[in-house]
């Protein structure tokens, strides 16, 4: 059998589990807004363009923080050079696997270099709150929260950016993975009807696989071209405070971001077939 054709059957034959309701009340309870804002936040609030003293001390933050887990990550570095229109500037790519071996991957990303802004700033800094700390923040509270069931659990790649303020909204870029968009609003339906998510009048605020956005360039470019399938979880309309000097902690949204953390997380384990302690059907 032809080896991509094996590897696209494989994509379209994967199904999610669907946790209990015990079940989610019990991932969502080892989530700790407070705990990823002292340990991974505050961390990578700094002025982090490629090549900083910052970078390299938040590139150091995430590798010590994976490493210290339980699950067994292999972490690797992909470091090279790019052109960017101040100068060649050294870019590292973190990349922490869970099983190198095995035949599909479950690929979450975000950046964690911040955006240049030359000294005649006066003095002022771009920190990058949501573009992108505060995604990296919950990838990493997503893996330590989860560390034991990840130990046991050994294609899609989903790419986080612009998440932080009030009131986000992701709309739907991708008809191949508008499936995977559905999930996470069924998760933040159910998530709601347990009264587990905070400020959340209603039972669908976040996630909007009806609602088709063009499509928008970021880092998962590269993949798209070689055929990976995209679940692109950016804001959409972009928040106020995009690439301005107000994308700061001051002005991030703790209740949607605590929110998020908890949907992401389900949708994690879910989609990595956690097993259930009370199994439920697709359409219960």
């Amino acid at each position: 059998m032809n080896k991509d054709f094996y590897s696209f059957s494989l994509q379209l034959k994967h199904e999610a589990t669907t946790l209990s309701s015990s079940d989610l009340s019990s991932v969502v309870s080892r989530t700790d807004l407070d705990r990823m804002w002292q340990k991974d936040l505050k961390p990578m609030l700094v002025v982090r363009y490629p090549g900083s003293t910052g970078s390299q001390n938040v590139q150091q933050h995430i590798k010590s923080t994976l490493g210290s887990m339980n699950a067994g990550w292999e972490v690797t570095e992909d470091a090279f050079y790019a052109h960017t229109p101040y100068s060649q500037l050294p870019f590292t790519n973190i990349i922490a696997t869970l099983n190198p071996a095995a035949k599909r991957q479950l690929v979450l990303a975000c950046h964690f270099d911040s955006k240049y802004y030359p000294p005649q700033w006066d003095g002022r800094e771009f920190l990058g709150a949501t573009d992108s700390a505060v995604p990296c923040s919950m990838i990493l509270e997503l893996a330590r929260a989860q560390d034991d069931d990840l130990k046991t659990l050994k294609d899609l790649f989903v790419l986080l950016d612009l998440i932080g303020g009030p009131n986000p909204r992701f709309g739907n870029q991708f008809s191949s993975t508008t499936r995977w968009l559905s999930r996470l609003q069924k998760i933040e339906r159910r998530l709601h009807a347990l009264g587990h998510l905070k400020n959340h009048p209603n039972e669908v605020q976040y996630f909007w696989p009806g609602l088709h956005v063009g499509l928008i360039l970021d880092d998962h470019v590269p993949f798209l071209n070689q055929g990976v399938r995209i679940l692109h979880l950016i804001s959409t309309p972009f928040p106020e405070v995009w690439h301005t000097f107000d994308d700061n902690e001051e002005n991030l949204d703790r209740t949607s971001i605590s929110n998020l953390n908890k949907i992401l997380q389900v949708f994690v384990l879910e989609y990595l077939n956690k097993k259930s302690q009370n199994p439920i059907t697709e359409g219960s």
